[in-house]
């Protein structure tokens, strides 16, 4: 072997090792995050504008924590289970990301609650997805959820429909899947409770487009329709009933009266002017943190919506105390994430709609907004707040042994004919 032979082994090997540091010396600089929505389907503009939530966040830290740079990487579901379970392990063990963010949909979050089991390796914070047993019946110990669940954010609408309003008989529609179940549970648990009752429920599957049938037989002798659509289902039952001559008042659910669906074009927006509802956030919240979000939000998103949805704000959140967990463990998500998960479990998290806590499912117990959509000056449709409900955990104030006797939320739990 010459000497230039073996000069250029010798400086082949050099530059190999120091490429092999630097590459090494990167990753350990970066931390690699997930972030998946519906960005397909019936619920899309639900999905972009979660990510509107997510992009705000990570700006707002110039894209690092804990001293590290954050390396964000998309995923895309169609709201259905499988859609989402495929997005999330292709995030976890194509693109490696360590920390996951999502999903949005109900179904969607009990799938992807099973598949955290089998990637301890990596923490997952849930975005929107807000069916109840993800988080209350055997819960995963890598999941976490800041922005509670669906019957949570129906807390104290029953109670206000029936005592306030004085609808005493209504019937329900919504889509046929675990967090439309949990918002209908949410609801009736202070409706029945109060003395009311639920004729008929309605089921339909996501992405319905024909509701002609059920318009035709939601009976007249009733006060009122609790509706739990959302996206571009919402807004073809409001328009199809509009079409129809219907005149009930609408009860919402908590996506049915969000801006994502008041936002969209169409005379149903009169029909919705009136409608009670609650949810996690409310567009005309008198509070500093809650403007300023609102104002950097529609600064950082101009062709976003007239307010954020609670979309882009749950994944804002579950993004925000990402970032917090990781500035407190200064990036080390080493020994399993156990700092970092630590770090998660006693956080109290200051949110643009007050204080969150994990209860010792890792689920979220914090405030709830009871509304009344509105119209503004400018003609846009907006949640204004009628009360605000704090401290709100996942068994609704109900001692758990008791709660959880009331069975797990489906097509006829709770009933109240």
């Amino acid at each position: 072997m010459t000497g230039l032979t073996r000069r250029n082994i010798l400086a082949a090997s050099v530059a190999l090792t120091v490429g092999f540091s630097v590459s090494a010396a990167m990753a350990e600089d970066t931390i690699k995050v997930g972030a998946l929505a519906t960005l397909q389907g019936a619920f899309t503009v639900l999905g972009e504008d979660s990510m509107r939530g997510v992009k705000l966040a990570l700006q707002q830290h110039n894209m690092m924590a804990g001293g590290k740079k954050i390396e964000l990487v998309t995923g895309s579901s169609d709201a259905s289970p499988d859609s989402a379970v495929n997005a999330a392990r292709k995030l976890v063990e194509q693109d490696k990301v360590q920390i996951l963010v999502g999903p949005l949909s109900g179904d969607e979050g009990l799938a992807v609650k099973n598949y955290a089991k089998t990637q301890p390796q990596v923490t997952f914070i849930n975005g929107t997805s807000a069916a109840q047993d993800t988080t209350l019946r055997d819960p995963a110990p890598n999941f976490f959820r800041f922005t509670t669940d669906g019957a949570q954010w129906q807390a104290g609408l029953g109670e206000y429909a029936f005592g306030t309003k004085g609808y005493k008989k209504v019937v329900t529609i919504a889509e046929d899947y675990s967090f439309p179940y949990t918002q209908v549970f949410g609801f009736m648990s202070g409706f029945c409770k109060s003395g009311g009752h639920v004729v008929n429920k309605f089921w339909v599957p996501i992405g319905n487009k024909d509701f002609s049938s059920i318009v035709a037989s939601i009976p007249d002798d009733i006060d009122a329709i609790y509706v739990a659509l959302g996206g571009a289902d919402a807004v073809n039952f409001l328009n199809q009933y509009e079409q129809a001559g219907g005149d009930k008042p609408m009860i919402g659910g908590s996506i049915t009266v969000d801006q994502t669906v008041l936002g969209s074009k169409g005379k149903q927006q009169e029909y919705v002017v009136g409608t009670p509802s609650a949810g996690p956030i409310a567009d005309d919240w008198d509070n500093a943190e809650w403007k300023k979000f609102v104002a950097d939000y529609k600064a950082a998103f101009p062709d976003g919506f007239p307010s954020p949805s609670l979309f882009a704000h749950g994944y804002y959140i579950s993004t925000l105390a990402m970032l917090n967990g990781l500035d407190q463990v200064k990036g080390d998500l080493g020994d399993d994430q156990k700092a970092f998960r630590d770090a998660l479990q006693s956080m109290k998290l200051d949110t643009p709609t007050g204080p969150v806590t994990l209860d010792k499912n890792r689920n979220a117990v914090a405030s709830i907004f009871l509304t009344e959509v509105a119209k503004a000056d400018d003609g846009h449709l907006y949640n204004k707040v009628i009360k605000v409900v704090d401290n709100v955990n996942q068994t609704l104030g109900i001692p758990e042994e008791e709660f959880m006797k009331l069975g797990p939320v489906s097509r006829d739990n709770p009933s109240c004919p």
